[in-house]
Formats: structure tokens, sequence, C-alpha cells
């Protein structure tokens, strides 16, 4: 049999021009899609790579810490290591770059060894709006906001809980998720990034929690607001999901080599809330 090697693949992009991360049946245009084919074209393969990402990213949504791993056969690998990442960086688009290519360690996943996803949204609450070199980045609010307001609210929020109010439902699917970071910082006088990292996000989750919690931040609803939306499970309409080219994917954390194995099982689990 041909043995078979697990390569890992950092990389990054801007969304702006992608239809989210996932290959669609219609054709258009996505990260997935784009890398796949590189990787085909410039390590020769007789087969389409295939791809397991760590997050699919939604279409619009920015990436600088995506991390995704290829199988392929040992022999491939061998023969393009050290060119790889000079050969891609010559067939991917400008919008795409791939940082760094490595053999997988023994019971690496993308996806399910995955212990946390970080991302950071960008708001920009100028009376007057968002730069025109920083649009493509950061969501004008045209309400200026308070960022100790944004502290408390977004403190309520962390642990483990049933985030079907701040999800897209998808049958079959848990929306259980642990957050376990979400603060706010002023890094410029008109501008603010929402840091937030979890175990795992559900769709649309991201967007839809900074959504309440701006709400909270520019004084309109009480600082409790976006738990008492969390504790009732249900959608509320007053929640819109953000548009996603505020939303970047800055970092996957993985456990040591040794936990990766454990990690993929436990992954794996269905989740139960309080277990």
């Amino acid at each position: 049999m041909t043995r078979v090697t697990r390569v890992r693949l950092d990389l990054a992009y801007d969304g702006t021009e992608f239809a989210g991360w996932a290959r669609q049946r219609s054709g258009v245009r996505t990260v997935q899609q784009v890398l796949e084919e590189a990787l085909t074209a410039v390590l020769r393969l007789d087969e389409p790579a295939q791809l397991t990402v760590a997050g699919r990213t939604d279409s619009g949504v920015h990436a600088s810490g995506q991390v995704a791993h290829v199988d392929m056969p040992e022999g491939v690998w061998l023969a393009h290591e050290e060119k790889l990442l000079r050969r891609l960086a010559g067939k991917l688009p400008m919008d795409v770059r791939v940082s760094r290519v490595s053999a997988a360690p023994e019971g690496f996943d993308a996806r399910f060894a995955a212990t946390s996803r970080r991302y950071v949204y960008r708001v920009c609450d100028s009376r007057v709006g968002t730069l025109p070199t920083r649009r493509r980045f950061v969501l004008w609010h045209n309400r200026e906001l308070d960022l100790e307001r944004l502290a408390e609210a977004s403190r309520l929020l962390l642990g483990e809980h049933d985030f079907a109010a701040y999800c897209k439902k998808r049958e079959g699917a848990t929306t259980i998720r642990r957050l376990l970071d979400v603060h706010w910082e002023r890094t410029r006088p008109d501008e603010l990034e929402a840091t937030i990292e979890a175990d795992a996000f559900c769709h649309s989750m991201v967007r839809a929690l900074v959504a309440g919690l701006l709400m909270a931040g520019d004084g309109r609803v009480a600082p409790d607001f976006p738990a008492t939306v969390l504790a009732s499970r249900e959608r509320h309409p007053s929640v819109n999901v953000l548009p996603p080219h505020g939303l970047t994917l800055e970092e996957v954390r993985y456990p040591s080599d040794a936990e990766l194995a454990a990690r993929v099982e436990e992954t794996r689990k269905i989740r139960v809330l309080g277990c």
C-alpha cells in the first residue's frame, strides 16, 4: 500500500472576493476551490487534492491564522517538500497566501484536533465613518461605544452554554459551545476590536454575538441583555447577524502532539450541556 503523509498548511486570505471557504456545487469562487486547484496543479496529483479546514468561514470573512490539512502520497511530499511553499506562492492569487507547510504529527486533524478558535471583529464608531483604507475589514457603527458597558456585557457570556439564540441551527448539529474569552479594546481613537475565543463556533455565532454586544455597548439595551437573550435559547428579533467584512479568524490552537489523538476523540463526541 502507498504510504500517506498528512501535511499541515497555515494560511491567510482576504475574504472579500470569496463566497466563503467551502467548495460549492454552483462553482462560485471559494478559498477551498482555489487552494485545492493550486495544490493539485503544483503537486501534479492524479486525483484532486482534498482539504480539511479548522473552521469554515462564511462569505466575506477573512483569515490571518487559518489551518488546513491535506493527505498525499509520501513520495509526492518528499519530492515537493522544499519547494512547495514557493510554488504555491507563484500559483495562488494574491488574496490567498500559504505561510507554512509541514508534515503533521501523528493524530493531527486540522478540524477535530483544535482546542479553540480565536476571531477578531473590528468596529469603527466614528461619526464620519470608516477610513477608506480600512473599509474592507472594519464595520462602521454609527453610535459611540463604551468599553465598560461592552466589558460588562461580555463577561456574562463566558462559559459553556447552548448558543442557539446566536446561531443558525443545522439539523443534527448541536449549538452547545464553550466561550473561553470575550474582550474589547480600543486600538485606534475611532476603532475597537472584539476578541472572541471558543472551543468551536456554530454558524453565524460570532457575528450575532457581537451584534448583541454592540447594542449594550452603545446604550440601546442594558449590559445584561445579551446574556438574557442567550438564556432564552431563541433568536431575538432585534439581534441581527452583522456583515462579514469586520470578522477575521486570527488563530487556531492545538494541544501538544501527545494529546492530539485524545483531543480528536473528545471532539467527535456528541455534546451535552454540563458534561
